[in-house]
């Protein structure tokens, strides 16, 4: 607080303290003064002159914190937080070795946090694991391997588009949010049309990569556009984006047996197979973001962005228990469909039960670093189990596969 100094004239009037607010009265010094004025008025232009308080000199402030930590005051808030730093350029990491023009379109599609990568990419992995024991003839591993690898530079690429559309969507809402604050289309680093245009050549990536698969990906492959548009949207209408997030996420999690040549539409079992395993991700999905939308739950109150954090803040790991219950159902349901066996149900399913667990009960949805940090690490956590458990039995049942062609022989 700042700390004036008193003018000698007001000391007398200040030295009387009043013991409570209701207690105060004018000193004898006050009395004689205004008695003063009454018996003698002419010669006393107004009160304020008879007191006579001189002008203050100058008053000092004194701060007791350094200027790089002291709250901004407004009118609004008198004690709101530190007013935002501006935009500084990436001094480490990939973007720092980019030439200046490319780090606003690779601040764009997120290249410097590939966990929306990640996170696009697990639900193809699972799909192409599930589906290679159901090909015919069973896929090698070297087939699932292509494939998978395929579908990491789709990931790549369609998680870049699906950024920039997002952001083209928010970029008035973006502004507002201090983590968002600094993306190029909310400081202005490029413009929309110029946003547009990039998005456009990312689709047309995409387009490229998906003709690489077999055709009917094709026509399984493009109605997830629709969701990709749309969930900006959704951010703005209802208070569970989340789930439509998950509805465009999880849509690898079908494309997987297409790709290795399982037709869905004369196969019941990988139908089922399918349709399960992709509402198990979309649980997951809305599980996860869950947990990322807390980060920024306070300034979406404010922007007036809705989201199931804001919706179920005080039950959020009551909901959180609830998902990862629906999830892994869904998933143990799924590998039923599709023929798996104990290693499935033993690694994929009891594994997701336990690191999900560990993550609900520890993550401090308070902290958004601890937030962050969950986001982050539980993809590889929950996703790397599930992913393990599909593989050794996958690899159980081709060796199996092996031999009884073997026998036959």
């Amino acid at each position: 607080m700042p700390r004036f100094i008193v003018p000698n004239g007001t000391k007398r009037l200040l030295s009387h303290k009043p013991t409570s607010l209701y207690s105060w009265r004018p000193s004898k010094h006050c009395h004689n003064i205004s008695r003063d004025i009454s018996r003698h008025p002419q010669n006393t232009a107004s009160p304020t002159a008879a007191l006579s308080f001189p002008k203050p000199r100058h008053i000092i402030p004194v701060f007791s914190q350094p200027t790089s930590q002291r709250g901004a005051h407004t009118i609004d808030s008198p004690s709101s937080p530190t007013l935002p730093e501006p935009y500084s350029p990436p001094t480490s990491g990939i973007l720092s070795r980019l030439p200046k023009s490319w780090v606003p379109y690779a601040e764009l599609i997120r290249i410097d946090k590939p966990t929306g990568t990640y996170y696009l990419y697990f639900p193809c992995l699972f799909s192409t694991l599930m589906a290679a024991p159901l090909a015919t003839p069973m896929a090698t591993p070297l087939s699932a391997l292509g494939t998978a690898t395929l579908f990491f530079a789709g990931a790549l690429v369609m998680r870049g588009a699906g950024c920039s559309i997002n952001d083209l969507w928010d970029r008035n809402l973006d502004p507002h949010v201090r983590r968002t604050r600094h993306r190029p289309l909310a400081r202005g680093a490029i413009t929309p049309f110029q946003a547009l245009t990039y998005t456009g050549v990312q689709l047309l990536a995409g387009l490229g990569i998906l003709l690489q698969f077999p055709t009917p990906c094709l026509f399984y492959g493009v109605p997830s556009l629709l969701f990709v548009a749309s969930y900006p949207l959704a951010k703005r209408v209802t208070y569970y984006p989340q789930f439509v997030l998950g509805l465009t996420f999880s849509w690898g999690a079908v494309m997987g047996f297409p790709a290795l040549g399982v037709d869905l539409l004369s196969n019941s079992s990988a139908l089922s197979a399918a349709a399960l395993l992709y509402a198990s991700n979309v649980s997951w999905t809305v599980l996860y973001d869950m947990i990322y939308a807390h980060m920024d739950i306070k300034d979406d109150a404010k922007a007036g962005i809705k989201s199931i954090a804001l919706k179920h803040d005080a039950d959020t790991k009551k909901v959180l228990t609830g998902l990862a219950v629906v999830q892994i159902g869904l998933l143990g349901a799924a590998g039923m469909a599709a023929g798996a066996g104990p290693a499935f149900f033993i690694g994929s399913c009891g594994g997701a039960a336990l690191t999900l667990g560990w993550m609900i009960k520890r993550v401090n949805l308070k902290s958004v670093k601890d937030c962050w940090w969950w986001f982050v690490n539980g993809c590889w956590i929950t996703g790397g189990v599930i992913s393990l458990g599909l593989g050794v039995d996958y690899l159980i049942r081709y060796v199996q596969d092996d031999k009884t062609e073997a026998g036959d022989d």
